[in-house]
């Protein structure tokens, strides 16, 4: 195992080119999981001005198939979202060597933590370079006045599309077939850099699109826009479901398919009327939200029909005093307030937030061994709140929308194939807002290039056992395609 010298605590406040080591090679160790032989590298790439002078660095961590040809074998870049998360949920949940032991059903198991072999690992099929963008991760800008520069989409995509082209040059990897896999807000990245980088001459042969949020429009609450109201419930109608309160138990796929017809015929056209709709009508609507959702009657007419995220994750279990998860409507939690209709916090974070955190540096530090004092900001640590301060340039006074800059990849790349995974219970990044998107990309004869996949599990289909076999399976089949 490769050693060096531990960094520093970042104490820094002007200058953190020393805590970064950005001259440093990376750490690299050789591993065995059964039959597969694979190597780790563990480093940091620098991000660059125009006059060459360093502004960040990117840490990542990279695996290579032993005895591979790099030439042919493929290459994936993968990242996680937030704004603001380091890729610690798409490594040690379900694409990397190594994954963090949950119980079955992905729920939290009883401290100390275990890190395991993962056999679902895409590195089967694919070399894996995990991405932590800037403020993620080990990743800063080299001084704080430079964050603002790294904390935006257009910063984004630029620091982000760069340690992809210094990566590639580095390790001769020009001519691999590339893919990307990006989680949540990563789908935004992924889209956009797909199209950002194609001007660079690098071509993408597929993405991968987990949790996908393309269009912002389907997940604002903003006065004046019903599109989250119509998307996110077939989500609500699938965790009532789950929880037991719908009426008469059917088959979950059937019934979002009833649900979802309800929510773009009846329900869009009732929201459409605002309070011009006919009392007899609103009536038939309220009956049919309060089957669908779990709902009572007097609730859903307080809400003037549009049921707000929080509000529902407060409600649907208010009786046994229980919230539901944000990113996975089957976990559920309890909040100190009743009356609150904002969740204090997300049990689905909860149950995964400790185990991934200790794990990450435990895998780090003690495998891998790469030497860092600093922290590893798995996502918000130290008070950085990037979702709440994200520049996300003009777009945000309306909403932002990179399905556009993934059309014109298409357009660029007509050989770029698709694959998109969402699950029943999410409400971060819910399935029928992607199908919305997906519906109204006018990407016509490209919509070939996309496949969907869907999953009976949350915004993190993988922490599910069952499911992870099935992502896993359902990748394999694209690769190869």
């Amino acid at each position: 195992m490769a050693e060096t010298a531990p960094t520093p605590p970042a104490d820094d406040k002007k200058d953190l080119r020393k805590l970064l080591n950005l001259d440093a090679p990376p750490v690299v160790t050789e591993h065995t999981m059964g039959k597969l032989k694979y190597t780790a590298s563990v480093g940091m790439l620098p991000i660059r001005d125009d006059k060459g002078e360093p502004e960040a660095g990117l840490f990542y961590t990279a695996y290579t198939k032993t005895g591979a040809d790099p030439a042919k074998r493929p290459l994936m870049f993968a990242f996680n979202g937030g704004p603001g998360s380091s890729s610690v949920w798409l490594h040690l949940g379900a694409l990397g060597p190594k994954r963090v032991k949950l119980n079955k059903d992905g729920s939290l198991p009883a401290p100390p933590f275990e890190l395991v072999d993962c056999p679902e690992t895409w590195l089967e099929h694919c070399d894996l370079v995990f991405i932590d963008p800037v403020g993620t991760g080990f990743s800063r800008a080299v001084k704080p006045e430079l964050d603002a520069k790294f904390y935006g989409l257009k910063g984004d995509f630029e620091s982000v599309g760069e340690f992809i082209r210094l990566y590639l040059s580095r390790n001769k990897r020009w001519g691999s077939p590339l893919y990307m896999a990006g989680e949540s807000y990563g789908t935004t990245r992924a889209a956009g850099l797909a199209g950002y980088l194609a001007d660079f001459g690098i071509a993408f042969k597929g993405i991968v699109l987990v949790s996908s949020v393309l269009q912002f429009q389907t997940l604002d609450f903003t006065p004046g826009n019903d599109t989250p109201y119509i998307y996110f419930l077939p989500t609500y109608a699938a965790a009532a479901h789950y929880h037991g309160k719908i009426r008469k138990r059917r088959n979950l796929r059937a019934f979002l398919h009833e649900v979802e017809k309800f929510a773009t015929t009846e329900y869009l056209l009732a929201l459409e009327q605002g309070d011009a709709l006919p009392k007899a009508t609103r009536n038939k609507i309220v009956d049919k939200l309060a089957g669908y959702t779990g709902l009572s009657k007097r609730f859903l007419e307080l809400t003037d029909l549009r049921i707000n995220i929080h509000e529902f994750c407060k409600e649907l279990l208010r009786d046994e005093r229980k919230t539901l998860g944000r990113l996975d409507t089957r976990f559920t939690g309890y909040d100190a307030s009743l009356t609150e209709s904002s969740l204090s916090s997300d049990p689905a974070m909860a149950a995964i937030r400790a185990p991934y955190t200790a794990m990450i540096n435990d895998y780090l530090g003690r495998v891998l061994g790469y030497p860092s004092d600093d922290l590893y900001r798995v996502i918000g640590e130290g008070g950085l709140d990037l979702w709440r301060t994200w520049d996300w340039g003009s777009a945000r006074a309306g909403h932002p929308d990179v399905s556009i800059a993934l059309r014109d990849a298409l357009a660029k790349n007509p050989h770029m194939k698709v694959m998109v995974a969402s699950g029943f219970y999410d409400l971060a990044t819910p399935f029928a807002a992607t199908y919305y998107t997906l519906e109204h990309m006018k990407i016509g004869p490209f919509r070939k290039n996309f496949v969907c996949h869907e999953y009976e599990a949350g915004h993190m289909m993988y922490i599910d056992e069952a499911e992870l076999a099935k992502l896993q399976a359902d990748v394999a089949a694209f690769l190869k395609t």
